[in-house]
Parts: structure tokens; C-alpha cells; sequence
């Protein structure tokens, strides 16, 4: 029998894989932030003090590129400007999810309709 792979998504692999993490774990628990409310957050983190706010600018903006992260809305600040809020989309969610399941874990406890489903949403976005 053929080892199973362990799969890890993209926005979970690289250098900025432990930033993403952070990322959306500030924005599941705490709900919508701002780029300076998240990095406020992270700056608590011991091992992510140091982490500049242009880093996390950056990264939330390629988050929002690849669909993680969405634009919810906009607020005042203090000194008059208009800041964006940003919040997970379905898709970082599933992310998530995907990250601390493995696929023969998914497998395993699926029934067969669930089974089917996730069979013809793969299918037809293969062939589709």
C-alpha cells in the first residue's frame, strides 16, 4: 500500500506561513480588524514582536488577492483618515479546516453523500 501524502495548502508552506496562520486566527476569533488593529495583535505574540507593520500590510493585502481575506467595509480613524476592515471569506475558513484535517481523515469520516458532493465539485472544477 502506497504512503499517504501528507498535503499542506499553499498559504501554509513558505516563510509566510507562520505570519498567515496568525493572521487568520486574530481574524476568526476577534471578527472583522483593521491592517493596524492586526498588527496591534501580533505585536502580543512573544515570538512575532518584532514583526514590522509594513510585513503585515503586505501580507494581508496578498491574502486579499488570493481570496482569503475580504474588504468589509471602512471606518474613521482618530485622525480623520478612512481605513479598510478586512474578514475571512469562506475560503480561508475551509483553509483552516483542510489544514488540521488530513485528506484520509476527510475520507474516512465523510458518508457517502458528502463523498459525492466533494466528488463532483473536484470533478467538475478538474474537467469542468
Amino acid at each position: 500500500m502506497p504512503k499517504p501524502k501528507n498535503t499542506k495548502l499553499s498559504v501554509f508552506k513558505g516563510r509566510e506561513a507562520r505570519l498567515n496562520h496568525v493572521i487568520f486566527q486574530i481574524l476568526s476569533l476577534k471578527g472583522p480588524q483593521t491592517i493596524y488593529d492586526i498588527h496591534k495583535q501580533i505585536r502580543t505574540l512573544r515570538a512575532l514582536r518584532s514583526t514590522r507593520y509594513e510585513v503585515i500590510n503586505r501580507r494581508v493585502k496578498a491574502l486579499e488577492s488570493s481570496c482569503f481575506i475580504r474588504r468589509l467595509g471602512s471606518r474613521k480613524t482618530r485622525a480623520g483618515f478612512e481605513t479598510i476592515i478586512y474578514d475571512l471569506t469562506t475560503k480561508a475558513y475551509l483553509a483552516m479546516l483542510l489544514d488540521c484535517v488530513s485528506l484520509e481523515d476527510l475520507a474516512m469520516r465523510a458518508n457517502n453523500d458528502i463523498a459525492s458532493e466533494l466528488l463532483a465539485i473536484i470533478v467538475q472544477d478538474i474537467w469542468g
